[in-house]
């Protein structure tokens, strides 16, 4: 998991590199084609039928997915990266509020409050301008409202894999979030198209190539460890953000995010702790816990 965490936010760094130059469509198709070729190859590999039985799902999961992806990347390049990544954390607090909406789990008391103490870190980590003075400026409201819904929607999808989790193989639902994704964003794509030198071919694929290396190595961690521990190693990502965000474009976190971040790290990993309890291993994982790992 601590490489996953590792891998998703070079993914991270990149998509912000990349997003002073290219449009974010273009990002995120040149991110699914790589993936779409990757877990093409994976799932030839091992033999496993690609189209599923769930198709019906699997589609509105690919396309919740790729919302998702959008309005992350345009975060990403909008917004710092420790900001980006600690609103995109809240998504698995929107996963058991959707799951016990609509697959009817069972939603207690206690993790409303998690949910409510997490949203308290996005309301600091958003700083608004009449809480904060002149010297703490407060974040593109656009920015922060397409980063909050894409965690939304990244919560969406993941409430669509818990579904598919009685139906389908979980590469091929992996699979779909890129077939869909590729062609319904090609449009897009080249309406805009900056057409990349051959340094910049290289860092749009790494981007894919990064973003699949962390679903691989998320997945194998959540096969060796339960999702509660799994999970809290995931927040090294928030730690990653931090560093790089600091190294790479010299963006120090206010006071407000440090302590924005803390909150959302405390609701969930107290939402994780209380679901991890009732987990009887691996088999039993909340998509909840599962959501708080995976970039879009």
């Amino acid at each position: 998991m601590a490489l996953a965490s590792l891998f998703f936010s070079s993914m991270t760094l990149l998509v912000k590199l990349g997003g002073k130059r290219f449009p974010v469509f273009e990002l995120v198709f040149v991110r699914s084609l790589v993936s779409l070729v990757i877990a093409g190859w994976v799932l030839r590999r091992a033999g496993i039928p690609r189209w599923g039985h769930n198709r019906r799902l699997l589609f509105l999961r690919g396309a919740f997915g790729m919302t998702a992806l959008c309005c992350y990347f345009f975060a990403v390049t909008h917004l710092p990266l420790a900001e980006a990544t600690v609103i995109q954390f809240t998504n698995p607090l929107f996963t058991a509020l959707m799951a016990a909406l609509i697959l009817n789990e069972r939603l207690y008391a206690y993790e409303l409050g998690c949910a409510l103490l997490s949203l308290a870190g996005v309301a600091l980590v958003a700083r608004p301008g009449h809480l904060f003075s002149a010297a703490a400026m407060p974040l593109d409201l656009l920015a922060l409202g397409v980063a909050l819904g894409g965690a939304v929607l990244s919560a969406a999808a993941y409430t669509s894999v818990r579904k598919l989790r009685e139906t389908d193989h979980p590469m091929v639902v992996v699979w779909y979030l890129p077939l869909v994704s590729t062609p319904m964003i090609l449009p897009l794509a080249v309406r805009d198209w900056v057409w990349p030198t051959l340094a910049e071919w290289l860092l749009l694929a790494a981007i894919g190539v990064f973003a699949q290396l962390g679903q691989i190595h998320m997945t194998r961690s959540l096969h060796l460890e339960t999702a509660a521990r799994a999970t809290a190693v995931s927040y090294l990502q928030i730690a990653f953000a931090i560093g790089l965000g600091l190294a790479v474009f010299r963006e120090t976190p206010a006071w407000s995010t440090l302590v924005g971040a803390a909150l959302v790290i405390a609701g969930t990993l107290a939402l994780a702790a209380r679901r991890g309890r009732g987990a009887a291993g691996t088999a039993a994982r909340e998509p909840a816990l599962e959501a708080a790992t995976v970039a879009p």
